[in-house]
Order: structure tokens, then C-alpha cells, then sequence
């Protein structure tokens, strides 16, 4: 697909898709007032990213409520406005 099926058919698609495969992460930095976090994560096959660390943004504030650095955690991610962007969080016990 090219980047500019990103804005409709693509996400649409997504949405209805089946819940991706939730990918397991270590918080290393939540950034509350940036609404970022930073994760080391394992492979998220729906964005074809291999195991690496990174920022993300967070679909919604809120969730950056829920986690904290050190927490193991297991989420999903998407490519939001062409931003990788953390569509669901939570903690692992």
C-alpha cells in the first residue's frame, strides 16, 4: 500500500480487522505532559516492526495513567497520522 491509503481505506480496514495480537514491552519512560512513552518492545507485526525501543504517542492520555517505567506491559500500536502511535496498554503481572 502506498502512505496516502493511510488516511481512509487503510485505518478503516484496521479498525475492523480483528484486535491486532497485543505485543509484549517494558516501560523505560512515560512523558505525561508530551502524551509519549518510551517502550522496549518485542516484534508488532501489524506495523512489521522488529524488537527494538522507541517513543511512542499515546492514543489517548489517560493511559499513560496506567503504567509507569519498569512496568511489563502488553499493547498494540498502529501508524496514527504517520506517527506510531500506542492504541491500547496494560500491565502484565
Amino acid at each position: 500500500t502506498t502512505m496516502l491509503s493511510l488516511n481512509g481505506k487503510a485505518n478503516a480496514a484496521t479498525a475492523a480487522a480483528p484486535a491486532a495480537a497485543m505485543s509484549e514491552a517494558e516501560v523505560r519512560k512515560v512523558d505525561k505532559a508530551a502524551g509519549k512513552i518510551t517502550l522496549k518492545h518485542g516484534p508488532i507485526p501489524n506495523i512489521e516492526m522488529p524488537p527494538m525501543t522507541m517513543v511512542f504517542n499515546a492514543a489517548e492520555p489517560a493511559m499513560l495513567d496506567r503504567v509507569k517505567a519498569g512496568d511489563k506491559v502488553r499493547f498494540t500500536a498502529d501508524k496514527v497520522g504517520g506517527q506510531y502511535t500506542v492504541t491500547r496498554i496494560e500491565p502484565t503481572k
